[in-house]
């Protein structure tokens, strides 16, 4: 039924109407001209012109509709036929779906059927279900719509509710790109393939190039299957037929394939097939000029269209000769040719995987260029390569610095005895001093190497970052110098966090003594804290902070900033952009290591002459934290009165072990020493030895000090232990912890530190020992412990 139809019966109900109208203007003048000619001269007159002027008014009003008749005519005409041509089905339906009017596209589709249900059943399953759900919504709400996904693109269904009970429906399908025409442009060849590799559907123009349908990938590819980006055998009906290959995953484990012919003449449309195709396509001449490039690669290289240049000057990072690379692909040496190349782009950095392939144009080798994408592998690729360059410095680091702290103990340690027999007024205590400060200096910069390789001994203590600061900022101020100015503004609401007060104060001060380095002529370094709170994670520069509550700490500056090719390179160690001499390299890859070792994270943002900001980031702290006794300062060098006691000391290197022994000697102590675990075990096989605490070396050839002290546990349980390490390994802390009554002593310590920590932990004495568990003879008081006791 067409809609005209509907037009011409609204148009006679409208010339009904008008009819009436004229009729009821007609018998008013004809009343008045009769009732003229009934009276009196005086009223026939005014009767007379009355009727005159109703007759005129009602031909006024009829010449008027007819005007306005014709016009609305005219629009709805116009309305009609925008309606009756439209591209879209568009149906006059009546609530229970019955097709009342159609416009032209509508009537060819519905092929007679005379309701919805009957037009809808070959697009849709259950098309009478979907026809009264979408009625019921569009007579609740005003309107309703569906979009319904279809093989070879969607369905979109949309109904509105009319007056009269009336509903009028549109129907429009969008193709997808795979099957969609425009202006004369060829279809790409496409299949979609199953995970299987079972073809589950072929656009018209595969199957020209094929020459038919095909059910399996290797009906058409072989069994070696497509070698995606580039050029491939494909089996047609007409023989082996080349063709670059492109392949995009569309989820679920499917994939569509698309077909580029080549090798051949080009057929018509070739070039729109070339330019249309969706991944990035370079054609290059032997000589390394690219003749042409489609949409893809134009937007990934940034290449002006129809722009004739070298491939040489896009592209770059090859390790040689871009040209001789072309020229072994174009005589054919070799099968693979495949390379990732830095794009020369001025707004980010782009890296891209091009495979070359051979082809031959119009009896012209030609090289076919596919690029990928590759800046997120190469990303990745780089952050792999810094974590293994990172962890292989850190655990080169991790072991000199161990050495390094054993060979410091013994020299500090062997000092301090010196020291016990040299007052102030001697000649060779200002040489001893001199030795014991640079050996300090010395166990500083070890400290730095331990921190980078985040294997130092923290001390994790809850901290209010403003008292911190706060307690910092004389020393500070002194760093800094006249010309630089210091300013702090912290959050009101600052939250806590758990960190080695101790280290996060050499982070701080190591930020701002760089700060100030960056500010030759002075400037201002701005100390923030604020609070952090993450909905969604935070990635950037290669790490990814995941939602949570943070303290923020930013340290920035008004200096020179750091050039964006040296960012990245200035947390690495022995990396400085200083002159020779003013600076070691460790400073912020020691800043590195300890937010790292906290669980924080450092980010560094900068722009070159407009300063530098370096942001740290540590988790809020809740849970409640005891307080952790302070290590003693070893600043105190008197000597304790000999308590008595049986120490076993362990300890490898011979030094150490030796002026460990002589300095708990000089307490009274009787020590008894091995220089391993298992030499340890031996001594401890006498079952009348009686030993009041374990001193142990945790790194050691063989039986490591956990290793060994949980052996010798087992028939002295109730033996307390001292640990003495360069460092802590990782999996320390949790042997230690298995560990009751154990505590750590980190290298290198002084003479006080190991005394004051032993005497500690020493049990009181026994006032009766049993005869039948003897203890080893106290030794002498060596000549020194008498000349201080004296």
């Amino acid at each position: 039924m067409a809609l005209t139809a509907l037009d011409s019966g609204c148009e006679t109900q409208v010339v009904r109407r008008e009819v009436r109208s004229g009729l009821l203007w007609g018998l008013a003048a004809a009343l008045f001209l009769c009732a003229a000619l009934l009276v009196h001269d005086e009223l026939r007159l005014i009767l007379a012109v009355g009727g005159l002027v109703i007759l005129c008014a009602g031909g006024l009003s009829w010449v008027v509709g007819r005007w306005r008749r014709r016009t609305a005519r005219l629009l709805s005409e116009a309305l009609g036929a925008m309606v009756a041509l439209g591209p879209h089905q568009q149906y006059l339906s009546n609530r229970s779906g019955d097709v009342l009017a159609a416009n032209r596209a509508g009537t060819t589709s519905a092929n007679g059927a005379g309701t919805l249900a009957a037009c809808l059943e070959r697009e849709v399953a259950d098309a009478e279900a979907l026809v009264a759900t979408l009625l019921q919504r569009a007579a609740q709400d005003g309107s309703a719509q569906e979009a319904i996904p279809r093989r070879d693109g969607r369905l979109d269904l949309h109904v509105t509710r009319l007056p009269k009970g009336y509903f009028q429906w549109q129907i429009a399908r969008e193709v997808s790109l795979a099957e969609r025409e425009s202006a004369g442009v060829p279809r790409l060849p496409m299949l979609t393939v199953s995970a299987k590799g079972a073809i589950l559907f072929m656009n018209a123009a595969a199957r020209d190039v094929i020459g038919g349908r095909r059910t399996a990938l290797r009906d058409v590819f072989g069994d070696d299957g497509p070698r995606v980006g580039e050029i491939n055998t494909v089996v047609t009906e007409r023989g082996g037929q080349h063709c670059l290959v492109a392949e995009f995953s569309i989820g679920a484990g499917r994939r569509e394939i698309y077909l580029l012919p080549t090798d051949a003449p080009t057929p018509a449309g070739g070039e729109a097939q070339f330019e249309g195709l969706p991944v990035a396509l370079l054609k290059i001449a032997v000589d390394g000029r690219v003749r042409s490039a489609n949409r893809a690669a134009r937007d990934l290289v940034h290449l002006p269209a129809g722009r004739d240049t070298e491939i040489s000057t896009l592209m770059e990072g090859l390790g040689r000769s871009i040209q001789d690379w072309l020229a072994e692909a174009a005589a054919g040496h070799g099968k693979h040719h495949s390379e990732f190349l830095r794009l020369t782009r001025k707004d980010r950095e782009v890296f891209v995987q091009v495979n070359l392939s051979r082809a031959v144009e119009e009896g012209e080798i030609v090289l076919i260029a596919v690029l990928s994408d590759a800046t997120e592998l190469k990303s990745l690729e780089a952050q792999f390569v810094q974590s293994q360059k990172m962890q292989a410095i850190g655990q080169l680091a991790g072991g000199v610095a161990h050495d390094f702290n054993n060979l410091l103990t013994a020299i500090s340690g062997h000092c301090d005895l010196l020291l016990l027999r040299h007052d102030q007024g001697d000649p060779d205590y200002g040489d001893l001093m001199q030795i014991n400060q640079n050996t300090n200096r010395a166990a500083a910069l070890v400290g730095q190497l331990l921190a980078f390789s985040r294997k130092q001994n923290l001390r994790p203590e809850v901290l209010d970052l403003r008292d911190t600061l706060a307690d910092l900022t004389h020393l500070l101020n002194r760093l800094v110098g006249e010309k630089v100015r210091l300013s702090l503004i912290h959050d009101p609401k600052l939250e806590a966090v758990r960190a080695d007060k101790r280290q996060l104060e050499q982070v701080l001060m190591n930020l701002v003594v760089n700060a100030r380095d960056a500010m030759p002529d002075g400037g201002e370094v701005t100390i923030q804290t604020e609070r952090l709170r993450l909905r969604d994670p935070l990635e950037r520069d290669r790490a990814t902070v995941p939602p949570g509550d943070y303290v923020c700490v930013r340290v920035k500056d008004e200096g020179v900033g750091i050039p964006p090719d040296k960012l990245q390179k200035v947390f690495e160690p022995f990396f400085t952009t200083k002159r020779t001499g003013e600076g070691t390299g460790l400073g912020l890859s020691t800043a590195y290591g300890i937010v790292k070792q906290t669980g924080g994270y450092i980010f560094v943002d900068s722009e070159a002459g407009a300063g530098t900001c370096f942001t740290l980031i540590f988790p809020k702290h809740d849970l409640y934290d005891a307080a952790i006794p302070q290590k003693p300062s070893g600043q105190d060098t008197r000597i304790a009165a000999p308590k008595g006691g049986v120490v076993l000391l362990v300890e490898d290197e011979a030094p150490v072990r030796s002026f460990a022994s002589r300095a708990l000697r000089l307490r009274g102590l009787t020590v008894l020493e091995a220089g391993s675990g298992e030499e340890a075990l031996e001594l401890l096989d006498d079952p009348d030895l009686v030993i009041d605490l374990f001193v142990s070396d945790v790194v050691m050839p063989g039986m490591d000090g956990p290793s060994w002290v949980a052996k010798a546990r087992k028939s002295r349980p109730h033996v307390k232990v001292v640990f003495m390490s360069g460092y802590a390994e990782e999996s320390f802390a949790d042997k230690q912890a298995r560990i009751s009554q154990s505590v750590f002593l980190p290298k290198p310590f002084s003479l006080t530190d190991l005394t004051s920590l032993v005497l500690a932990q020493l049990p009181e004495p026994v006032p009766d020992t049993p005869p039948d568990l003897p203890r080893p003879a106290p030794p002498e008081p060596m000549p020194e412990t008498q000349e201080i006791l004296s």
